[in-house]
């Protein structure tokens, strides 16, 4: 387990605590080489030649981000409006974007038939719905295949007891549904969860093409992501195997198109895996206190700022940046490092061994570019940070103005 004081690797020899003092406390920063990096793996992930990479942006909606994902070759699974609207910021175009939407209203659907949207829904409810707006339109089905997984309940997309996906019992309701509103299906999706590795991900990918067969001449089919990264890299985990997970998914493209008698387009949508490790989150240490047997360091870091461990109990490696880079020492204790919001549930990280942190010490949480800011919030009426990026040539650029305390009340003001 290593706990650096100023990790050039990532930061181009800038120094967190400078970047801190510059830009403020809390703060999100970027890298665009590990971003680019990450965006290259995926694309080169299969060598089906009809295959298409969908960044997932609910993990990261920064425009200026998702214009270096564009360029990079990804199209965009948007799951809202505001997610298209962001995503047309960055310069994609409709064709480009799949709008995957759970529970939409009316007026969602019919903000993406406007657009000309590929949408897909997830009920036999929402599929009525789409008809009676757009009968004679095409239309995509997210199928639940009875396979679910990821590190934590609330991650879990499919199987028993999940709101997401159409059940392969309701398919015959779904050709009557087909029928009557002259609708056709052009493609078929499934996502089981987040955080999976090969074996339970290609389990879902069996069940999906078994559902695929029942539906003749489908131009795409979606097999979705969730593939995992090493949250735990200081104690030695390792990335997935890309070449493996590639290699077991060409095999059952090619199987499928030799039996389905059509050579459609394959698609995966990762997220997490884009994001997440291009971003650190950077916060100070204000307090230290001991409160019956646990011992606590009180952060600016609450889960309006990061949610990931309060909502998921999710791990996330810390690193720690003392002024001067002075040493941190060989003594450890058991710590929890806790937030600033008025919530019991506040937690960074909970009941773990770390050196001895001082008052002052900057943090910086690693592989937080997914899921963080994107689900950050004005709790407490507390600011959510800015956001930097540090780009391929060292320089930084900020891509994101810290809340003020007059912008959060702009929108509360009398019209």
């Amino acid at each position: 387990m290593r706990f650096v004081t100023n990790e050039l690797d990532f930061y181009h020899s800038h120094n967190p605590r400078s970047l801190v003092k510059t830009y403020g406390s809390p703060l999100y920063v970027y890298n665009e080489d590990i971003l680019r990096q990450r965006c290259k793996e995926m694309m080169n992930l299969c060598t089906y030649p009809n295959f298409i990479v969908n960044y997932a942006m609910k993990a990261n909606t920064n425009i200026h981000l998702m214009s270096i994902v564009r360029e990079k070759g990804l199209h965009i699974d948007a799951s809202s409006p505001g997610e298209v609207v962001a995503a047309m910021a960055a310069g994609y175009t409709s064709a480009e974007i799949m709008f995957i939407v759970n529970n939409a209203s009316a007026w969602e659907l019919k903000y993406a038939i406007d657009l000309g949207l590929i949408i897909s829904v997830d009920s036999l409810s929402q599929l009525e719905a789409y008809g009676k707006l757009n009968p004679g339109g095409k239309i995509c089905l997210r199928f639940n295949p009875g396979i679910g997984g990821g590190h934590h309940e609330k991650v879990i997309t499919a199987g028993d007891g999940t709101k997401f996906g159409i059940m392969p019992g309701d398919i015959p309701q779904v050709k009557e549904l087909l029928t009557k509103y002259n609708l056709q299906l052009t493609g078929i999706n499934h996502h089981i969860g987040s955080q999976n590795r090969g074996d339970l991900y290609l389990d879902g990918v069996h069940e999906l093409l078994t559902i695929a067969r029942q539906f003749p001449g489908l131009e795409f089919i979606d097999l979705g992501g969730g593939f995992a990264i090493p949250y735990n890299k200081q104690d030695g985990e390792k990335p997935m195997d890309l070449q493996a997970l590639g290699q077991s998914l060409d095999k059952f493209m090619n199987e499928f198109v030799a039996s389905y008698g059509k050579k459609v387009t394959f698609i995966v949508e990762p997220g997490r895996y884009i994001a997440a490790e291009c971003g650190v989150l950077l916060g100070t240490i204000h307090a230290i206190k001991d409160c019956g047997h646990a011992r606590y360091a009180g952060t600016d870091m609450g889960f309006s700022v990061f949610a990931r461990t309060t909502l998921y109990d999710a791990h996330h490696d810390v690193e720690i940046y003392r002024e001067g880079n002075a040493p941190l020492g060989n003594d450890t204790e058991i710590i929890n490092i806790v937030g600033d919001q008025c919530e019991s549930g506040d937690y960074i990280v909970k009941e773990r061994r770390l050196p001895l942190l001082r008052e002052g010490d900057v943090l910086g949480v690693l592989d937080t570019g997914a899921y963080g800011y994107s689900m950050s919030s004005q709790y407490n009426h507390r600011p959510r940070p800015a956001e930097i990026l540090i780009q391929s040539d060292g320089s930084i650029k900020q891509i994101r103005r810290r809340d003020t305390f007059e912008s959060m009340l702009e929108n509360m003001k009398e019209l």
